[in-house]
């Protein structure tokens, strides 16, 4: 085994690391409190070639592999969680789908642009009606001559009100199950799809969390991605790759979780001493630099697994599952070291409790994840 990063994953870590502490960090707690979606900061990442890190160049991405991608992710995690869910999304849901299963003559015409950072991606998935349970999606895509006409609604959905379009979940064949799904490209000017993003959320406010209206939406047939009613096989794959993201993100926020609760700990005095000199507060930094480096780890095997064509399903849920999870324990363990102003919004970790929570939801709950991690384990008669 070699746990070296080569040069270039190295550098690209570092130069985002940089970027983000210096950029995204000065701007994190204002970014929350107005709830504005971060735009002058996406087309510096555009501007760096990160909008489109671990896409060929031929499209307009930068060619690096899925590593690179994944450190990158950490880092603007762990500078501003909205900006992170803002990328993740961008890359992992809005360009994958069309990466993966698009024609040639798709990719050239929406992957391009949203590599090189002219809009964000977007991916409608979630309903009101079919979360978890995505193969019950109740949106429908009914060909008419060369046309879908497409009705429905979607939930949750991430970068929508900046998207110029959306890749979309439907039903194109009644009766036949998660078989009659499908994908489809719908433009977002296209007449009769609206774009509400009236949301509250508990954290992520930089994020642009938006509602789909589908009203006879009429789109080409050709907007068709991959092969009619293989759309559920789609974005399984999808979100598997996802799923890794969701890690990275949550490892970067539980990083900056441990670096203001060591700050804090060396710098807070009762008793006469740092409070860091307590063995109580030394257990609880060590426990969450332990658990940070094991979900680290643990991301960065099912990247590997990716960047090689090995079968990473089992690997991406294990590091989704355990990286969301310590997140929201770190985040826990930072406020209680800091005590009444870890409660306060003066220092910064009462927004990472709030921002990690939705790494234990988005792309398949922490239940879910057990779920296809036990049917990875167990035999076909008991799955």
């Amino acid at each position: 085994m070699d746990f070296n990063l080569t040069k270039d994953q190295q550098m690209i870590r570092d130069v985002v690391r940089d970027f983000a502490q210096s950029e995204i960090v000065p701007r994190a707690a204002e970014i929350d409190k107005a709830g504005e979606f971060p735009l002058d900061i996406v087309k510096k990442l555009a501007e760096m070639d990160l909008m489109g890190l671990p896409f060929p160049e031929e499209y307009g991405g930068a060619g690096a592999d899925y590593i690179s991608y994944s450190l990158a992710l950490e880092e603007i995690s762990r500078a501003c969680g909205s900006t992170g869910l803002t990328y993740e999304a961008h890359i992992s849901l809005g360009c994958m789908p069309i990466y993966l299963y698009g024609t040639e003559e798709q990719k050239k015409k929406y992957l391009t642009p949203l590599a090189q950072g002219e809009c964000m991606g977007s991916f409608g998935l979630t309903e009101p009606n079919a979360g978890s349970d995505a193969g019950g999606t109740q949106t429908t895509a009914v060909l008419d001559g060369d046309e879908w006409v497409i009705n429905g609604t979607k939930c949750f959905i991430t970068n929508a009100s900046f998207a110029r379009f959306v890749t979309t979940t439907a039903v194109t064949d009644k009766g036949k199950g998660t078989s009659g799904i499908s994908a489809i490209i719908v433009p977002t000017d296209a007449p009769g799809f609206t774009v509400n993003a009236n949301y509250e959320k508990l954290g992520l406010h930089g994020s642009n969390t938006t509602e789909l209206f589908f009203d006879n939406v009429r789109v080409p047939k050709e907007n068709l991605v991959g092969k009619r009613g293989e759309g559920f096989k789609q974005f399984l794959v999808v979100l598997d790759a996802g799923r890794i993201g969701i890690a990275a993100m949550s490892v970067g926020i539980a990083q900056a979780c441990l670096d203001a609760a060591l700050k804090y700990a060396q710098e807070r005095n009762q008793f006469g001493k740092p409070i860091g000199k307590f063995q109580a507060i030394q257990f609880k930094l060590a426990d969450m630099a332990a658990n940070i480096e094991l979900a680290r780890l643990m991301y960065l095997k099912a990247a590997w697994l990716k960047d090689h064509n090995l079968p990473y399903t089992k690997e991406a849920a294990i590091s989704k599952l355990f990286a969301s999870e310590i997140a929201t324990k770190a985040a826990l363990e930072a406020i209680q070291i800091h005590g009444g102003y870890g409660y306060m919004k003066e220092f910064p970790v009462e927004r990472y409790l709030r921002d990690a929570k939705l790494c234990e939801i988005g792309e398949g709950t922490s239940e879910v994840q057990r779920i296809v991690i036990a049917r990875q384990l167990l035999s076909p008669e008991c799955r």
